[in-house]
This record gives C-alpha cells, structure tokens and sequence, in this order.
C-alpha cells in the first residue's frame, strides 16, 4: 500500500535542536514529560532519514514549513526543508513556512520556493501568526497560492502552554469563510481544528476544496469523531498524517491499523485522498 505522510518534520539536530529550545514548543514538550536532551538526541542525517522512510513504506512525506518570525522570533526553516527537496524530490515535498506579517517578501519567498527550489505549496500558521485564518493578511498568501496553483497546509490545533495565542485564531468558521472565497485554493487542515472537532468536519465535509487530518489529536477527546468521520463521510477528504517527530510516523502508522478500516477506505485515508490534494497522477 501506497503512503503519504502529510505532516512530517525531519528529525536532523538543527530543527529538534530548533524546536527544544522555541518559546512555542518548549513549555509543551516539558509538561508531556520530553527530556529534551533526549529529543534532540535522536537526530539524523538527510540520507539516513530518507532510507528510513523506505524502509517503512512511506511513498511521500510532506514537510510543513513554520514562520512565526514576526511574532515569536521563530525564523523560517524553508532553506533546511530546500535540502531534503534536493535529496530525494520524489519522496520529500516542501510546503514554504509563510509570515503574513512580512507582506510582499513572503509573497516572492512562496513564489521562488515553488519556481526555483521546487516546493509543492504554502504553509501557515494562523495562531502563532497572532492572526485569524481569514484576516486580511493571509488573503494575499492565499491568492497567491490559486496563482501559482499550488495547495497551502493550515495548521491549527490548541498551541499548548505557548503565551500569547488565541484559540479561535484556528476556528473552523474561518476556514470555511476561505474556502468559499477561494473556491480554487485546496487547503489542507492540520492537526484537524481541534478542540473544534465537530465544527472542522462540519467545513470539510461542506467544501469540496478542504481536506483534514487529525495529527496528534486522534486519540484526545472527541478524537473518535474523526476516525468515524475518516470511514465514512469524509472519505473522500481525510489523510494520513503522523505529526513527526511529536508522534513518531511508525507509532501513527501501527495506530491507523487499528481502527478497522476496511482496505478501500484505507487506500483512501493513506494515499489517494493526500494524492489528489497534491495534484499526483499515476
């Protein structure tokens, strides 16, 4: 069976490093019981981190960039990304981190991720960004993006612990607000909206255009929603992601065969769904 990972971050010691020490994640990784030193101590190389993902089956692995630059120093990560692209284009697709608040540098940063360095689409990040999904800032971005016609990853999720966000900066009714002005642009929810579990398959099951994944968040509460939603009304629009390095990919690959779907729909969940997302043909 084919697979696509759509949320995968390269455990090579300059982003574990990167994320151990980022005001975003530290506090969060300490209090789920991380030791830190630990975390970083499973870094690999490029090369090894490319056969590794062989090995286990992987197909593709989407790497979701980050820019919260602006707002909590965290710099964009999309020239460290550039080189898993180099590596091995076939496996790695890159999805530029993307700081609203830079204006038009980000605009031309998308534009020559995707014409010169070979990046598959846009990534963002409404909550650290300190900004709703559907702010005005983003909808350049999102122009952009049905320019280019490439698909853009939405990260939301609860940003544990992280001082200054906003929870209702990742609201679902905000997605579906974007979705219908750009009826082009496929986005891609990540880590599934939650806590708003009900209301993100709500948008995704209305909008041909948004796909989901629940990265992470499978087994909190509400969690079981989304498996329900994954075998049956959203079929069609939910992908496999494992959240890596947070979630080792082989830890969210063992869970996926635990749910019971049948192999027509885990085809769907695993591949086909994220392959027409990314535009893939056989």
């Amino acid at each position: 069976m084919k697979i696509i990972d759509f949320r995968f971050r390269p455990h090579t010691e300059s982003i574990l490093r990167g994320l151990a020490e980022s005001p975003i994640f530290r506090d969060s990784l300490i209090a789920g019981g991380v030791d830190l030193e630990e975390f970083v101590g499973t870094a690999a190389t490029v090369p090894d981190i490319a056969a590794e993902l062989r090995e286990a089956g992987i197909t593709k692995a989407c790497l979701i960039g980050r820019d919260a630059e602006t707002t909590y120093d965290y710099k964009p990560n999309n020239e460290e990304l550039k080189a898993f692209v180099k590596e091995a284009p076939s496996l790695f697709c890159a999805f530029a981190g993307l700081d609203p608040h830079k204006g038009m540098d980000c605009l031309c940063e998308l534009e020559d991720r995707v014409k010169k360095d070979g990046f598959t689409g846009a990534a963002t990040d409404p909550i650290y960004n300190k900004l709703p999904i559907d702010a005005p800032e983003f909808y350049p971005i999102y122009a952009k993006c049905c320019e280019l016609n490439v698909p853009i990853v939405i990260t939301t999720g609860p940003a544990r612990f992280t001082r200054g966000t906003v929870a209702a900066f990742a609201h679902p009714d905000q997605i579906d607000r974007v979705a219908n002005f750009f009826p082009t642009l496929k986005i891609i929810v990540s880590h599934g909206a939650w806590p708003y579990v009900n209301e993100m398959i709500g948008v995704s099951f209305r909008n041909k255009n948004v796909w989901l994944e629940a990265s992470e968040y499978e087994g909190f509460p509400q969690g079981e929603a989304y498996i329900a939603a994954a075998g049956g009304i959203l079929r069609n629009r939910f992908v496999f992601a494992s959240a890596h390095p947070f979630v080792h990919y082989k830890k969210a690959l063992a869970l996926y065969q635990t749910f019971g779907f049948d192999d027509t729909t885990m085809a769907r969940i695993m591949y086909e769904n994220a392959a027409e997302a990314l535009g893939l043909s056989d």
